[in-house]
């Protein structure tokens, strides 16, 4: 069990970190909402502790180690680590998937880019998708039709975010686009990278990786339905706000680099609302054959650990890897 002093700093923590999950928590059951308050605030802080701090890789690697005390029961004395610590003992959470998300800190860290869509979908498994499947085991879910599509969800929320960040990420020297788009666009990286501008090769991408978000956002909306009831309208707000920041993307011209796209409490309070009635109607319905589409080869491995497979195991050889290289870089730099 959370501790509520610790609960109360992961509900700050989140309040001024992610407004779009808060918003969309407060209509989440509290047996659902505060361990995911938890969870996001874990995520939240140590994805800040990577992008923010000069030493990326030791963040990283820093990480590495909190996330094996937390597996001992002893975990770092910070609200965060011990939140999560209670959540992993409570719903006997998958390694695996922490540790997808901590790959993919990892990839961050190194600055790594990607050739391809697919290239950019794993990476977004790994940040975004396995937040996706541990919702699903917060809400005691494990069947795979329901963790497929909650990690569909996750890819679309996080093409979502690539495409409002495209010139924050460049003026960061970052790019999450797919190199072959950009390239077929006759984007030159190098120039866009060092004078970040709204090109018409950019905006396409950024328009055609939204198009990608929507398909994605449609296809979730199957595994709604075998969420609890009292669970539905917390992941349909967060399927409308998060597809909102696109809509405002696109209402921009797909201008993400000159502007930023926000959205509005009252906007959000209209998307919660919609949340609300879709969840209502959702027992009404029948369920689309879409939800047992097989997942994205991208998340397969965090659907197999979440469902408790027989032979699931996780990326620890790849994940081994990079964080070997990380070990290499930051003796480098010391």
């Amino acid at each position: 069990m959370i501790a509520p002093a610790d609960m109360a700093a992961c509900r700050a923590a989140i309040r001024t970190g992610s407004l779009s999950f808060h918003a969309a928590s407060r209509v989440l059951p509290a047996r659902v909402r505060d361990p995911a308050l938890a969870l996001y605030a874990f995520c939240r802080v140590a994805d800040d502790e990577v992008d923010e701090g000069t030493d990326k890789a030791g963040a990283v690697l820093r990480l590495r180690d909190r996330l094996d005390l937390v597996y001992l029961g002893r975990p770092r004395d910070g609200f965060a680590d011990r939140a999560f610590a209670s959540v992993v003992e409570d719903f006997d959470m998958p390694r695996v998937l922490p540790e997808a998300l901590l790959e993919g800190l990892a990839w961050d860290a190194m600055g790594r880019r990607y050739d391809t869509l697919s290239g950019v979908l794993d990476y977004s498994a790994r940040v975004a998708a396995a937040v996706g499947a541990m919702m699903c085991v917060l809400m005691r879910v494990r069947e795979a039709d329901a963790l497929a599509r909650a990690c569909d969800l996750g890819l679309a929320m996080q093409l979502t975010n690539i495409s409002r960040d495209v010139g924050e990420d460049a003026r960061a020297g970052r790019v999450f686009l797919p190199l072959d788009w950009l390239r077929d666009e006759g984007v030159e990286l190098s120039r866009f990278l060092a004078d970040p501008a709204a090109c018409d090769g950019v905006r396409r991408v950024t328009a055609r990786l939204l198009r990608e978000a929507d398909r994605l956002y449609q296809r979730s909306e199957a595994g709604v339905a075998v969420l609890p009831l009292a669970c539905r309208p917390g992941i349909f707000a967060a399927r409308h706000i998060y597809a909102g920041i696109g809509g405002q993307v696109a209402r921009a011209g797909f201008d993400s680099v000159g502007q930023r796209a926000r959205t509005g409490r009252g906007q959000k309070l209209g998307w919660m609302m919609l949340a609300g009635l879709r969840a209502a109607a959702s027992p009404l319905l029948p369920r689309p054959a879409v939800l047992h589409a097989k997942p994205a080869a991208e998340v397969a491995f965090l659907v197999d650990a979440a469902a408790r497979k027989a032979g699931a195991r996780g990326r620890s050889e790849a994940l081994f890897e990079v964080l070997s290289q990380l070990e290499a870089r930051s003796r480098g730099m010391a």
